[in-house]
């Protein structure tokens, strides 16, 4: 039998406080909001049916649906020992095998769904073997890079609050919900795209530590439903106490950005279509494939000292290194200088690496994405002519501030970096300056900030950094030139080693 932790795990199981339940109910009725009825999908030990009783107990119908037994057994002596006379139904039920429509559709308007749905994702259910997951593993049926990189992973409570939102489609109700922030941005954009009917949204922000004992960034979700809204804005509040919002994110131009004024005022600072902005080399061996200078020779991650033809060793930043200004302290094995590029030339180009390779095979063999799956053995991903430009601007993927450095040649070699950093390829020396100077002018940083929500697991991105149209900005700033003309025409080259890159991810994608 599974243990208790396992279970908890497997359920997401965080039971809200009735402390918190009771303050969120009150918000609701500071809101204006009076329910006819109260829906809880996930009413765990009954927090929210008890303190939903409390605010609003001239309510006509309250149900409660909760998968775990005992649970259910004390949601309903919970309630009914304060509520002996209240209309409040408590079932056993699993969410993804429960006929919603027919429910909803049967409770009195204005509905108020509420609730604390599980926290945890699919990932990690399927590791557990656990049966608690949606039928669908892949949430927006991405494709290719997106698929098999882990955009599919995805919390159960987003899919859940999806399907709230879509009970309430042109009903008159509300939706309050805890759940993480990136979850809540992800439904009010799923929302937003779909054409649900939203009146208007509103995030509180979360001490999670404080209520669940979770290091999580969370959140309370309000989002009121009217047959005739069309809101594509979330006002965001920074706690539950607070009576006006710091923020507003939302829709915009087919885009979901975190600061709605900010947007407003730098988008014409926005291009599209743009590529000048790409990560760093992909290998997922960082034994073999990175190496350290001890006593004036490389070692590799096993503590082997190897020696390699200097054709393919290159000086590495990764992001500590960005963010601390280091030179660099590591060299990498690149096998390739294009994504066509098969490694096997270093048979006769670069006998020592290709022998060093060979020899570890067996750890390159283990290497688990599937975007090395039917590859050409000891293959890299993310190179190309960009790759080798003697300057580059970077910035790192993982730190949370827009901050850029300068990258220089070392020891007379380009400087190569890491997947976890963004890097934009300079010809020269006067070509990185003035690139540097654009990118950490308030106008660039303002127009980014714009997009960047700060918790997100990686806040910046190629695709982001990618939205700014350089030659705009040198117009803002009155640096138009040469040099910025050339920058600008980077932007829009398209490799054809890129093509044949994404090609690669759509016919792994089919398989």
């Amino acid at each position: 039998m599974r243990n208790q932790t396992q279970r908890k795990v497997e359920f997401g199981d965080f039971q809200t406080p009735i402390s918190l339940a009771r303050e969120i109910c009150s918000l609701i009725a500071r809101t204006g909001f009076r329910p006819a009825s109260i829906l809880e999908p996930t009413c765990g030990t009954g927090s929210f049916l008890k303190a939903s009783l409390e605010t609003f107990p001239n309510v006509s119908r309250v149900l409660g649906f909760e998968i775990n037994p005992q649970y259910v057994a004390q949601a309903k002596q919970a309630v009914a020992h304060a509520f002996p006379h209240a209309s409040t139904e408590v079932y056993q039920a699993d969410f993804f095998f429960t006929n919603w429509s027919e429910i909803v559709e049967s409770l009195p308007k204005p509905i108020l769904v509420i609730g604390n749905p599980p926290w945890v994702t699919n990932t990690a259910l399927s590791m557990l073997g656990s049966s608690n997951v949606p039928t669908k593993s892949n949430l927006d049926n991405l494709r290719g890079i997106d698929a098999l990189t882990g955009k599919s992973n995805f919390d159960i409570s987003e899919w859940m609050i999806r399907k709230n939102i879509e009970w309430l489609n042109g009903k008159n109700g509300m939706l309050a919900m805890l759940c993480k922030t990136t979850v809540a941005r992800k439904v009010l954009l799923y929302a937003w795209q779909n054409g649900l009917r939203i009146e208007s949204a509103s995030l509180y922000l979360l001490d999670a530590q404080k209520y669940f004992g979770a290091s999580v960034d969370a959140c309370l979700l309000f989002v009121r439903s009217e047959p005739n809204g069309n809101s594509k804005e979330c006002r965001v509040f920074y706690s539950i106490h607070a009576h006006h919002p710091d923020s507003t994110f939302g829709l915009q131009d087919g885009m979901l950005v975190a600061d709605v004024k900010s947007y407003q005022k730098w988008k014409d600072l926005r291009g599209n279509g743009f590529r000048g902005w790409r990560s760093g080399i992909k290998h997922d061996c960082s034994k073999v494939f990175e190496l350290n200078v001890e006593s004036g020779k490389f070692v590799n991650g096993l503590g082997e000292f190897v020696e390699l033809e200097p054709d393919v060793l290159f000086p590495l930043l990764k992001s500590s290194d960005l963010a601390a200004h280091r030179k660099p302290r590591r060299w990498m094995i690149v096998p390739q200088r294009t994504m066509s590029d098969d490694p096997s030339h270093l048979r006769s180009d670069a006998p020592k690496t290709w022998h060093y390779l060979t020899e570890h095979a067996h750890l390159l063999d283990k290497r688990k994405s599937s975007i090395y799956k039917n590859r050409p053995p000891f293959s890299v991903f993310g190179v190309g002519p960009y790759t080798f430009a003697p300057w580059k601007v970077a910035i790192s993927g993982l730190y949370k501030k827009l901050e850029f450095v300068q990258v220089p040649p070392f020891r007379g070699r380009p400087v190569v970096l890491d997947d976890t950093c963004y890097f934009f390829s300079c010809a020269s020396e006067e070509e990185c300056d003035f690139l540097y100077e654009l990118v950490m002018s308030d106008p660039a940083r303002a127009f980014w900030s714009a997009f960047i929500f700060w918790d997100a697991k990686r806040p910046i991105t190629a695709q982001l950094l990618n939205l700014l149209d350089l030659i705009a900005l040198a117009r803002v700033l009155g640096k138009e030139g040469k040099i910025a003309q050339t920058l600008a025409e980077r932007q829009l080259v398209a490799y054809t080693e890129e093509a044949y890159q994404r090609l690669l991810f759509r016919e792994e994608a089919a398989e």
